[in-house]
């Protein structure tokens, strides 16, 4: 396996077949997340996995979270909502927050971003589906996800994981992406 065939394959994916996504499949996400690099060791992660009953309750929050925030728009509403109710697990990832310690808080989120980032490809190694939200129906920024998870005021949401075993119809339609070449965003000093 190359480590950057395997960063190109990479994809957002967002359409689900309904399948369950197997106990033993998110322990191993789980522990490629703890494998992060992470300054001083501190392992500033904490996991909030959603699935069951769980994540009908969740569905509900989502649902008055985008009624409340679209009320115009029904369609958005329904289509988003369509989104969280396909997706079998979320894994809500929190960082911790060092009082009194800006930088030591920052990195403790730059690490958490790394071990969101493990577990992405650990996803592919797996064949399961992807997708790291930080808006909308993942509701990182809304009082009411952190309730949801009984978070206290030392943890910071940094992403809600949506995962699942991908729809090949869908996967079959995605484009390939593009990256602007590093030597354009490069300067050699």
């Amino acid at each position: 396996m190359s480590i950057l065939t395997e960063l190109k394959k990479r994809r957002a994916i967002r359409d689900y077949d309904g399948r369950d996504v197997e106990d033993e499949k998110i322990e191993r996400l789980l522990e490629a997340a703890t494998w992060a690099p992470n300054d001083r060791l501190r392992e500033p992660w904490s996991f909030y996995v959603i699935k069951g009953d769980s994540k009908k309750q969740y569905e509900q929050l989502a649902e008055d979270y985008l009624t409340e925030r679209f009320p115009t728009k029904p369609h958005l509403v329904e289509s988003s909502l369509k989104v969280v109710k396909t997706t079998p697990v979320h894994i809500v990832v929190t960082t911790d927050i060092v009082q009194g310690d800006v930088d030591a808080t920052k990195d403790n989120e730059f690490a958490v971003c790394c071990a969101i980032h493990s577990m992405w490809l650990a996803a592919q190694e797996l064949e399961l589906g992807f997708v790291w939200r930080t808006r909308g129906v993942g509701l990182v920024h809304d009082a009411r996800l952190y309730n949801f998870i009984g978070s206290p005021e030392n943890k910071k949401v940094v992403g809600n994981l949506f995962i699942g075993y991908p729809d090949q119809v869908s996967l079959e339609k995605m484009k390939n992406p593009q990256r602007t070449p590093f030597k354009e965003k490069t300067i050699w000093l």
